[in-house]
């Protein structure tokens, strides 16, 4: 094993993607010239030349079609946007073409291609570049949704998304760059739609995803102090999701608190809420709790900031609240 940082997680997958596949190419603003603008893509223009490494112009709409389209030809290209906000300008390509093309070509067409760069909040960038996109993604038949949350789980699963034959949305955070961690020295792969129980428990179930879940670990600590034991699940892919680890773990614990990092109106908490009520009601001791940020854009202010956004003490308090202390 090895320790290395986020960053270099993401830039080693998609270094030892491309040269396993010459048909693989990265394409975004600043991956090329400036090494990314998070230097998730250092070195490799150096490596594999202009042609397989492309500086776009401040343009989604434009290059997402064009990277669309390059995979009926038989390309596989990976897009990065800077953030996930900018691929809002985008998001006609995504989901009007990349998620329809198999279906509407009659199988004719696949779409192998991974649209990855940052989600959600990355401190004080104001509402219209920290909101969290994963539920918009997830509703849409035809594209898989990815969130890691560590080094290792990001370069297993960003190789496996790279591998799939269908569009892949990677979503990764700015907050999460710099976070380092143990990865093989070899060749290995991560699954798409298995989640990870990262902490074994026996009182109650917390399921969470991205950088949002390092919270849970801050309470499952804390929480341990007062003999209460949690259990944390990483979901790793919103879609497809793992629907039997969580079922299991319900099962076992009775309880339930959903972490997420987005708005709470109609997200992927709620979609497991509906699951869980509907296939493991009768091992529920208490209702499902979900805890999401404030449901308002994202304010400037830190102070308000601090509070719009879901912490270890929400979560210490949804815990206490379904185990009834």
């Amino acid at each position: 094993m090895k320790t290395i940082q986020f960053r270099e997680a993401i830039c080693e997958a998609m270094s030892e993607e491309m040269r396993r596949d010459e048909s693989i190419f990265l394409m975004g603003e600043e991956v090329a010239e400036y090494n990314g603008a998070y230097k998730a893509s250092k070195g490799m223009l150096d490596e594999f030349g202009a042609k397989r490494v492309i500086d776009t112009p401040i343009a989604e709409l434009g290059f997402a079609g064009i990277a669309i389209g390059s995979t009926m030809t038989g390309n596989r290209p990976i897009v990065e946007y800077m953030t996930f906000n900018f691929s809002l300008v985008g998001i006609d390509q995504i989901i009007n073409n990349a998620a329809k093309i198999r279906q509407m070509s009659g199988g004719q067409f696949n779409c192998p291609i991974v649209f990855r760069g940052p989600t959600a909040s990355a401190g004080q960038l104001a509402a219209t570049h920290s909101q969290a996109f994963e539920n918009w993604f997830a509703n849409t038949p035809g594209l898989k949704v990815v969130v890691p949350s560590n080094p290792y789980d990001a370069k297993g699963l960003l190789k496996s998304a790279i591998r799939d034959n269908d569009p892949v949305i990677f979503m990764e955070s700015e907050q999460m760059y710099g976070d380092k961690g143990e990865v093989p020295e070899g060749e290995y792969t991560i699954p798409l739609g298995v989640a990870e129980i990262k902490r074994e428990g026996t009182d109650v179930t917390i399921v969470s995803f991205g950088k949002i879940i390092k919270e849970a670990y801050i309470a499952a600590d804390e929480l341990a102090k007062e003999g209460i034991s949690c259990e944390i699940i990483d979901l790793r892919t919103v879609r497809p999701m793992d629907r039997d680890a969580i079922l299991t773990s319900v099962k076992k614990t009775n309880r339930l608190i959903v972490l997420e990092e987005a708005w709470p109106f109609g997200n992927v908490a709620t979609e497991i809420t509906y699951l869980v009520q509907s296939e493991a009601f009768d091992y529920l001791d208490a209702p499902v709790i979900k805890i999401n940020t404030a449901d308002t854009p994202a304010p400037y202010s830190p102070v308000l900031l601090a509070e719009w956004l879901p912490d270890h003490k929400d979560v210490i308090t949804a815990v206490k609240k379904v185990m009834y202390k």
